[in-house]
């Protein structure tokens, strides 16, 4: 069974699985239109009241992606509720629900967010870096992690906990899709003095990793980082999205200093230090005690994402 089945990540998790011969049950808020072979479980919200008994019947493993996204123009308290509310006590009712049903394994999609927000270019984060989430958002997914693994601790379900970065692919959302807008417009964009390096994740390499989470013996009780092959610099990045765009990169010699102080008087602080901040994941724990390998390259995942773009967004 996989929650969240209805989202970017979601969607393209159940068609990999299924296409590996898994029997896919998605479990949705209500009636959606999906591949006909895929069984749908109606639960609703997901939160500390949502009732699982018939969703798990017969389920031999849960893959949970689904979690509280922000609300546009709600306050931070409500967000912040939210979050507790889906993404800490939805994830322990579903943790206890999957015990008692008889589930085998569950395997959490959390964030690298839990690590914290930027590494140094040179000092990525790793399996063993210690938890230090900075926002509500990443604090909720620490908290959810904690109980999903002191109940696996405790009793036979077998929890495994994968951190990620960011997640692109076809359908992607936010601000992957925005840059891309901005890319195939040739507009400039004032990062070509930008020195960084981030970690990302094609959204099929992020299915194959919890394809390996779902079987593999050692994975139990266990807390992996997983990423692509290869960590770029932003402007690097705008560079090989234009090369699949067709069209020509545009990054202006604009100094950080003064990104970082425009971004502070616009109230845009966060936004721009991910930008030109480095975030570097380091998968090898992932790679070594689960021989587990990304099957698609950057180019690949890009490849496939600009192809959709431009199917989708030309239309």
């Amino acid at each position: 069974m996989v929650t969240g089945a209805t989202g970017f990540v979601g969607r393209h998790v159940c068609a990999y699985l299924h296409a590996a011969g898994y029997r896919v049950r998605a479990a949705v808020r209500a009636a959606a239109a999906l591949p006909t072979d895929w069984e749908q479980a109606i639960v609703g919200e997901i939160g500390p009241d949502t009732v699982w008994d018939a969703a798990l019947t017969g389920v031999d493993a849960v893959v949970h992606l689904a979690s509280h996204s922000p609300v546009a123009g709600a306050s931070a308290a409500d967000t912040a509720a939210a979050y507790r509310r889906v993404n800490v006590a939805g994830s322990e009712l579903l943790g206890r629900a999957a015990l008692s049903a008889g589930v085998r394994r569950l395997v959490y999609l959390s964030t690298i967010k839990v690590n914290g927000e930027a590494t140094p270019i040179d000092a990525p984060f790793t399996a063993e870096t210690p938890a230090q989430p900075e926002d509500v958002y990443g604090e909720s997914k620490w908290q959810a992690e904690q109980i999903l693994r002191e109940l696996g601790a405790s009793s036979e379900l077998e929890v495994v906990i994968l951190r990620a970065p960011l997640v692109y692919g076809p359908g992607v959302r936010a601000n992957f899709l925005a840059l891309l807008r901005l890319v195939e417009r040739s507009l400039p964009v004032p990062l070509g003095l930008v020195h960084n390096r981030r970690s990302m994740l094609y959204v099929n390499n992020l299915a194959d990793a919890i394809r390996h989470c779902l079987t593999a013996p050692q994975a139990r009780g266990q807390i992996y980082l997983v990423s692509d092959d290869m960590d770029v610099s932003t402007p690097e990045l705008v560079a090989r999205l234009a090369m699949q765009l067709g069209c020509k990169p545009r990054c202006w010699p604009v100094p950080v200093t003064l990104l970082r102080g425009v971004g502070k008087l616009l109230g845009k602080s966060a936004a721009i230090d991910r930008i030109t901040g480095s975030l570097v994941v380091d998968a090898a724990k992932l790679r070594e005690q689960l021989h587990w390998a990304p099957p698609f390259t950057l180019d690949e995942g890009l490849r496939e994402t600009v192809q959709w773009y431009l199917a989708e967004h030309r239309k």
